[in-house]
């Protein structure tokens, strides 16, 4: 019997409730306490730059992208990444994380931030902020607080507080 395959799709306003129950299973109700949460509290998320990764008709995997400013600077705000447990060490958030950096990319957009483990978002070109250049409207690891130039030079022009764009 062969898998069926995964399907990676944009996400459409159709998928939100099935997106929340799979942060729930995956990160509980304490993610609404997390800075990056609220930071994306109360903003649209850019559904041409998020993307869903189904099984059948089964949502599996999801990835938001959220605009927001660093200073005066546009970029933008990735997660939560979050994938269906029995479908992690596939690849399957990689290519969600790529799918997200590549339009992001392809629609002029220069910078992408997230909080996350340089460990995993290494291998996806993201590298740690320096410190002192960025900081979050409430309290984050400087270790985790990460950055991808999608155009190079785009870091230099980012500095000072997050905010919602």
């Amino acid at each position: 019997m062969t898998n069926p395959p995964i399907v990676f799709s944009p996400q459409t306003p159709a998928d939100e409730a099935a997106i929340e129950k799979l942060d729930e299973r995956a990160f509980g109700p304490g993610r609404f306490a997390r800075t990056a949460y609220r930071l994306r509290e109360g903003a649209a998320t850019d559904l041409s730059l998020s993307f869903v990764a189904r099984v059948g008709t089964l949502l599996v995997g999801a990835n938001r992208v959220t605009p927001i400013l660093i200073g005066d600077a546009p970029a933008l705000l990735l997660g939560p990444l979050t994938v269906e447990p029995a479908f992690r060490s596939q690849g399957l958030g990689e290519a969600l994380v790529k799918k997200s950096l590549d339009s992001a990319r392809a629609a002029g957009h220069g910078l992408v931030m997230l909080v996350g483990d340089l460990d995993y978002y290494a291998r996806l070109g993201f590298e740690r902020v320096p410190r002192g250049k960025i900081a979050m409207p409430g309290p984050v690891d400087p270790d985790r607080l990460l950055y991808c130039e999608l155009r190079q030079g785009a870091l230099a022009a980012a500095s000072g507080r997050m905010r919602r764009a």
